[in-house]
């Protein structure tokens, strides 16, 4: 039983990280109907932006302001800065291309994984980075449940990823600007027509599904404490893989889907092998590409004649 528990805590970890990575794809999706394939490398450019607070105040060791404020500031400026760059994204390599075909947006998403990739690797080398969280919070630290020991890190993620997320429900479903996103992702040029400045909506989508998956990048650092330029390759697959088995263009199934994905990925670690893990996740999603392309919450699109 302490195994088990041992498990779900880890699933739940790589879960959340996994729902937020997610959250981004199915926003951008639910928009534009765009796979951008790039949200996974501005996860990866947020955890080098927190790598970059860490070391400026100090680094893990003998950081030179109260950790607290050090974790609450690597968040917030990896948010900012993965928010700003894909913002920049969307406006320099998706709007001009919005009405082309759906093949050209796709391809300029590609191109635009593969250039924040070089960039990185030109920036920071391809050398693995260390946050070293035992550093700066002793692994002791923590919860006891029952047997198992949860330690502060992994509460500070799961924590926060479960207050974005009911954060970022809550501006979909009770504010104006999320008002506006539900009608544009219904039909973009009628919420045109009715006054929606569908621009403004657009780039507020890129924002927001950017920040959370540069808080997510400060997640994972935190909790696994590599960063390198190509950790957002298969993050990037597996936040896609959930997106698409919770209902892709779904908020709650982007939820569900990445949690189903961390539970998935650590109990075949844990029962299985480590070997199998993405080989068990990809099937899953190959078995539901084939089964239920539209995943749990996803609807069949309804094709206009």
């Amino acid at each position: 039983m302490e195994f088990f528990l041992v498990l779900f805590v880890n699933g739940l970890t790589l879960g959340s990280v996994y729902a937020l990575i997610a959250l981004g794809y199915s926003m951008v999706y639910g928009i534009l109907k765009l796979l951008n394939f790039a949200h996974g490398d501005i996860y990866m450019m947020g955890a080098f932006a927190g790598y970059g607070v860490l070391i400026t105040f100090g680094g893990p060791k003998a950081p030179t302001i109260p950790v607290v404020l050090l974790v609450i500031f690597m968040f917030v400026v990896a948010m900012v800065f993965a928010g700003v760059l894909g913002v920049a994204i969307e406006r320099f390599a998706y709007r001009p291309l919005r009405r082309a075909p759906r093949i050209a947006p796709l391809i300029s998403a590609i191109g635009v994984s593969f250039f924040l990739e070089s960039v990185a690797l030109l920036l920071f080398g391809a050398q693995f980075r260390s946050y070293n969280t035992p550093s700066m919070i002793d692994v002791r630290t923590g919860i006891q449940i029952g047997p198992v020991h949860v330690s502060l890190v992994r509460i500070i993620v799961i924590v926060s990823a479960v207050v974005l997320m009911v954060a970022l429900q809550l501006l979909v479903n009770r504010t104006r600007l999320g008002r506006a996103m539900r009608a544009t992702s219904f039909d973009m040029e009628a919420a045109a027509m009715m006054g929606v400045d569908v621009d403004r909506v657009v780039v507020a989508t890129f924002l927001i599904g950017s920040a959370l998956a540069g808080a997510a990048g400060v997640m994972m650092g935190l909790v696994y404490n590599r960063v390198f330029h190509f950790m957002g390759f298969v993050a990037g697959l597996k936040g896609f893989t959930a997106a698409v088995i919770g209902g892709i263009g779904s908020i709650p199934g982007a939820m569900l889907g990445g949690l189903l994905i961390g539970m998935a990925e650590s109990f075949t670690a844990g029962y299985i092998s480590s070997t199998f893990q993405n080989l068990i996740v990809f099937g899953l999603l190959i078995i539901f590409l084939l089964v239920r392309p539209v995943g749990f919450f996803g609807r069949s699109e309804i094709v206009k004649v």
